[in-house]
């Protein structure tokens, strides 16, 4: 769904437009605005297009001359041109249109031999105000009626189509410096078919993946869209080496000003009556999403990933018959990291970097940035997570550090209904015989749990980098023996072990 709001030329709408007149000299500034982000063989070779159009400007994008100027001509076809229509507004801005309406093919050489891709877009519109002071949009909409896709290689031909579809997206100054912005984006009937032959592995299966809806979510703050629009132009402008190594100090000091690139940003995709059908049956769920978040470059940053599912349903003839009471239905699963410094590190490594000199940061750099880095002591994080159907309920969270790069983990595990597991397992047993062994495990487990005061057992779980295992206070396994790792060196093999340091380890 990036293709909803295909914006791909604001590079050009750099300068503020303040109520310019439109004229053919407006066309020639925007076409040398537009030339120091794509770099000026890119208007010479007519790959991009500035002219006027009435009471705006075109700006428009051939893919067929950019194939053509391409020394290895893996890109073998192409017929597309989309373009958008500009035009200046009196506080700077620029109103923005596109009738992104149409259909195209390309064809190229890929590492699985020649691949196919077609595509095609019904009534595709969109339209927004850009803010060239804040490199981003301060509103935008666009729709369509419907987008079919195709694509094919030596190994699985892929058809993909939706129904209408709608985006927003909107930004504003960030009070920290950069821009906040939302975008929200929907699509209905979503349907995928993937058919896979493989001729060497004689893998030959088609699989259908359909959803009525599909969302899309996401925000951000602090983006510092304009330094990295100056990175962009940096790079068009120095593109040759010689160059690139004699201005490596201005590059620095404009990496150093993109950070810390954002504060935050996440999103969401998700799917309702979301359904796998495939020649061993449908795998289905009436609400699937997947959740990310992260801060910047910062000091104690973090990070989170979130896999949310209800409704879960798969073949049950992949199953063992007693096992099918047992699957989860529904998922909130929520995991990620914290306390990472990426600050000194990043900033460490363009202090030290050095285009003259191969590699550019010395050999032994990189062992000086994880030891910085683990420093800070790092952690994967579990937040709270629970797994249940319609009997148990499975919650988890916990954490890991890696002091002195060797684990030390805390999680606790709570579980509602585990009686009724139990027993589930105990009727399965007398019909199904290999159940039986699966019993006297989940005895023993309940064993090391605490009862709660509502009914819940819970285990505290407590991992030392000594090795060490603890649940709920009762030491389940000891530290790891001591490993003298001496060196004798007279040759004296009598195995008299008086002498050195630590603990022996026997085997």
């Amino acid at each position: 769904m990036n293709r909803a709001l295909p914006f791909v030329f604001l590079l050009a709408l750099s300068a503020p437009a303040f109520g310019q007149t439109v004229d053919s000299q407006g066309a020639k500034q925007l076409s040398e605005d537009l030339a120091r982000y794509v770099g000026k063989q890119a208007l010479d070779k007519g790959i991009l297009k500035v002219s006027l159009e009435g009471d705006a400007y075109k700006i428009l994008f051939d893919f067929k001359a950019l194939a053509g100027s391409l020394p290895d001509q893996k890109l073998l076809k192409v017929d597309v041109a989309p373009a958008l229509m500009v035009k200046p507004r009196s506080d700077g801005s620029w109103d923005v249109s596109m009738d992104f309406s149409q259909s195209a093919s390309f064809e190229f050489n890929g590492p699985e031999g020649l691949q196919s891709t077609q595509f095609s877009i019904k009534d595709g519109k969109g339209s927004g105000v850009y803010d060239p002071n804040l490199a981003a949009f301060t509103s935008g909409s666009s729709s369509m009626t419907g987008m079919t896709m195709a694509s094919k290689d030596a190994k699985q031909h892929m058809e993909a189509s939706t129904g209408a579809g709608t985006a927003t997206v909107s930004a504003s100054k960030s009070a920290t410096g950069g821009v906040d912005f939302t975008t929200s984006q929907k699509v209905s009937d979503f349907v995928e078919t993937i058919n896979f032959d493989d001729p060497e592995s004689g893998l030959k299966f088609p699989v259908n993946v359909k959803s009525p809806e599909l969302s899309v979510e996401a925000s951000g703050k602090g983006v510092r869209t304009k330094p990295l629009l100056d990175l962009l132009a940096f790079a068009v402008a120095n593109e040759d080496e010689a160059t690139l190594k004699a201005n490596q100090a201005q590059l620095k000091s404009l990496l150093l000003a993109a950070l810390p690139v954002w504060e935050h940003v996440e999103g969401t995709y998700g799917f309702k009556d979301f359904t796998v059908e495939s020649p061993v049956g449908n795998f289905g769920a009436t609400q699937l999403s997947t959740a990310f978040g992260s801060d910047g470059v910062a000091q104690n940053g973090k990070i989170n990933y979130a896999i949310k599912a209800s409704g879960l349903t798969v073949p049950q003839q992949l199953l063992p018959s007693w096992s099918v009471g047992l699957l989860p239905t529904d998922l909130d699963l929520n995991f990620g990291g914290a306390n990472i410094d990426l600050d000194s590190v990043v900033k460490k490594a363009i202090e030290a970097f050095d285009l003259n000199k191969n590699p550019p940061l010395s050999a032994d750099f990189g062992d000086q940035l994880k030891a910085d880095f683990m420093a800070k002591t790092p952690k994967v994080v579990i937040g709270h997570s629970t797994v249940k159907n319609k009997d148990t309920e499975i919650a988890l969270e916990g954490e890991m550090t890696f002091p002195d790069e060797k684990p030390e983990a805390s999680l606790t595990v709570d579980v509602t209904g585990f009686d009724k597991l139990v027993e589930g397992l105990q009727t399965a047993a007398k019909s199904e015989p290999e159940v039986a062994q699966y019993v006297p495990a989940a005895l023993m487990v309940k064993g090391f749990g605490k009862t709660l005061p509502d009914g819940r057992i819970e285990w505290v779980v407590n991992a030392k980098a000594d090795g060490s295992v603890m649940v709920n206070g009762v030491m389940v396994k000891p530290a790891d023996p001591a490993v003298d790792d001496s060196v004798d060196d007279s040759g004296d093999d009598s195995g008299d072990d008086s002498g050195g340091a630590g603990a022996k380890l026997n085997p």
